[in-house]
């Protein structure tokens, strides 16, 4: 996540704490769809799959747990990419990651109910 994606040091820390606003505005500054697909939309489709750790980690199958570790795990995340420069530490980051685990979790739970009869 640090080094990926053409990722380089700022020359100053960087937060954005403005709510939905900072992608409004980095969409309306973009000028290419590929990059708003790839960015915004990669955001989320990127966290999916940690919508699925309740199959790993039983404690996680409640929303309302696996919701509160990945908030923590990815506020630090964004947290070190303040201190380290490497990154921008973004509200709407964690807004959009959030919302892909989200999303992963209710396809966890579909596919849970749609197969639950092939289990035992």
């Amino acid at each position: 996540m640090f080094l990926g994606m053409g990722r380089f040091q700022y020359d100053e820390n960087i937060v954005r704490i403005k709510p939905i606003l900072s992608t409004i505005e980095f969409i309306e500054g973009t000028i290419r769809w590929e990059d708003i697909i790839r960015i915004v939309l990669g955001n989320v489709v990127m966290f999916i799959p940690f919508g699925f750790l309740g199959w790993v980690f039983p404690k996680l199958k409640e929303l309302k747990s696996l919701l509160f570790s990945f908030m923590s795990a990815i506020v630090i995340v964004e947290a070190l990419q303040y201190f380290t420069r490497m990154g921008i530490c973004e509200i709407d980051d964690v807004i959009l990651n959030t919302f892909g685990v989200f999303l992963g979790w209710i396809m966890c739970r579909f596919l849970e109910n749609k197969f639950a009869r092939f289990v035992f």
